[in-house]
């Protein structure tokens, strides 16, 4: 039985266990630098950027679903999906699904004109999960960045 709902801050250190996780899968462990302290603040202070679903099995949060607002000049409001992650273990039982599904929801319900997000070029499985959704892929448009 899974049940999806709504994160709580009571939820982040295990939000932070599957973002640690997921970095791992990525080969980029070293990149999470975030403190829980920030990611609390920044998801339930009094002026959130982030929101969440989680998946739960027996209590344990099994995955996560986060999103933020993006405004585009030429879209409007969108969802960006910043992770989403099932833990390994349950992985393959539609549980991805089920997060993505509701976030699809979420962005109809709030208005928004689309969702997008990222996936690394290697990540087959996560490649072929989103090409289920009839997902773009951009070749076009590169990645970009700096560290303050």
């Amino acid at each position: 039985m899974i049940t999806i709902r709504k994160a709580e801050k009571k939820d982040c250190p295990r939000m932070m266990e599957l973002v640690r996780e997921l970095a791992l899968y990525e080969k980029a462990p070293e990149q999470v630098t975030v403190t829980l302290e920030h990611f609390e603040e920044s998801g339930f202070g009094p002026n959130p950027v982030w929101w969440a679903y989680v998946a739960e099995s027996g209590g344990v949060i099994v995955g996560i679903a986060l999103y933020y607002i993006r405004y585009s000049t030429w879209k409007g409001s969108r969802m960006f999906l910043e992770d989403i992650v099932v833990t390994e273990s349950f992985r393959g039982k539609g549980i991805g699904k089920l997060l993505f599904d509701r976030l699809v929801e979420e962005a109809k319900e709030k208005g928004f004109s689309g969702m997008v997000w990222q996936v690394l070029e290697w990540n087959e499985p996560a490649i072929n999960f989103y090409k289920k959704y009839n997902a773009k892929f951009d070749p076009e448009w590169w990645n970009a960045s700096i560290e303050l």
